[in-house]
């Protein structure tokens, strides 16, 4: 698993800085799909360090771990790459004879960073969600598209958001961000 998320898509991509627009990979990441209900929602928590968030399109942070809420009973669980055996055994540990599902999708996605006063525009010219603070505040996430790519998009800061994509869309997505930030620079 270590050897796959070292050779994700994106490590041949140089980062886009030195603009309005800041574009790098994230770290390597353990990331997990766990959906639950109730009881075992909520035996997820000491796992996690966090309880996982009720409020729709939000995500709890605890330290370098992160729950995203996609759904009223799905959750996106990231980790640090070498945390995500010890996240994995924790959590199997505490929901265990509790209904629930856990996916370990680690494989199957990779995300980037992007950051700065034009990280909005940039997204607008491919998102057709208001990123406006007061409509899409810090901690918020949620499912979309962004250039017709299915993302996970998570704001992370006032100018700052991590974008969660499927491995074959990563160039792609990657690409679209970098032309639509030389777009926004040059306006």
């Amino acid at each position: 698993m270590a050897e796959l998320l070292r050779t994700l898509p994106l490590a041949d991509f140089a980062p886009l800085t030195g603009r309005p627009v800041r574009l790098v990979a994230a770290a390597p990441a353990a990331r997990f799909v766990l959906r639950a209900r109730g009881p075992a929602a909520a035996a997820a928590a000491p796992a996690l360090g966090t309880p996982l968030p009720a409020i729709a399109c939000r995500a709890a942070v605890a330290g370098e771990l992160a729950a995203l809420w996609l759904g009223p009973d799905e959750w996106l669980l990231l980790a640090p790459a070498a945390a995500g055996a010890a996240l994995h055994a924790r959590l199997v540990a505490a929901l265990g004879g509790m209904a629930h599902a856990l996916t370990d999708i680690g494989h199957r996605q990779g995300a980037m960073l992007l950051s700065g006063p034009a990280a909005t525009a940039t997204l607008n010219a491919g998102c057709p969600l208001d990123f406006d603070p007061e409509a899409f505040p810090v901690g918020m996430c949620t499912r979309t598209v962004l250039a017709r790519a299915e993302v996970v998009l998570w704001r992370t800061g006032a100018e700052a958001f991590r974008i969660e994509a499927g491995r074959s869309f990563l160039p792609y997505v990657w690409r679209f961000l970098e032309e639509a930030a030389t777009a926004s620079a040059a306006a």
